[in-house]
This record gives structure tokens, sequence and C-alpha cells, in this order.
């Protein structure tokens, strides 16, 4: 086989390239799980203060980054939850019957 001139180096270019790569697209997989795992966490936390607020029970999320806004209407109580992620804030809404009598 003929060696062709000025290839010298050229593994290491390319296993520099496709390190990089992986890195990129592992990060991206990383971003994207947390933020799915951010959704999931805000739909959970919306149904909890939506089912707390109708019982008339005050509710505190774990986490003190999360936005909670809460509206009664028409006998439901609808919360919308922005929770912050990695790639962007997810929201959630839930809405619930306010108990009657609730305080």
């Amino acid at each position: 086989m003929k060696k062709i001139a000025g290839d010298a180096g050229s593994v290491t270019v390319e296993a520099a390239l496709a390190l990089s790569s992986l890195v990129i697209v592992a990060a991206g997989i990383i971003g994207g799980v947390s933020t799915m795992a951010a959704y999931i966490a805000a739909v959970d936390i919306a149904g909890a203060a939506a089912r707390s607020h109708a019982l008339g029970v005050p509710y505190q999320p774990a986490d003190s980054d999360v936005s909670i806004g809460v509206v009664e209407s028409g006998g439901l109580v609808t919360v919308e939850v922005t929770v912050p992620a990695a790639l962007m804030d997810m929201r959630a809404t839930a809405v619930f019957p306010a108990e009657v009598g609730a305080a």
C-alpha cells in the first residue's frame, strides 16, 4: 500500500472530531432527559397544588424555583405551574373541583 504524503496525524484529528461529537450528543441527551423530568415534576406539582387548594390546605412545593398560579372560577380550581429546566421552562396545568365548604 502506498503511503500518501501529508496524512500524518489524520487519525488524531478524526479521533478528536469523533469524541467531540459524542460529547455533544451525550450533552443533548442529558439535557433532554432532565427537561422531561422537569415536565413530569411540573405535572405532579400542578395536580398536588390543585387538590390542596380545592381542599383548602396550603401547598408548598419542595423546590423554591417553582412558580404556581392558582385561579378559582365556577367551582373549579385551575393551577398553572412553571418549573425551570435545562433546555426551557416546563409548564403544566391541572384542574380540580373545589370542595364545598373548604376554607
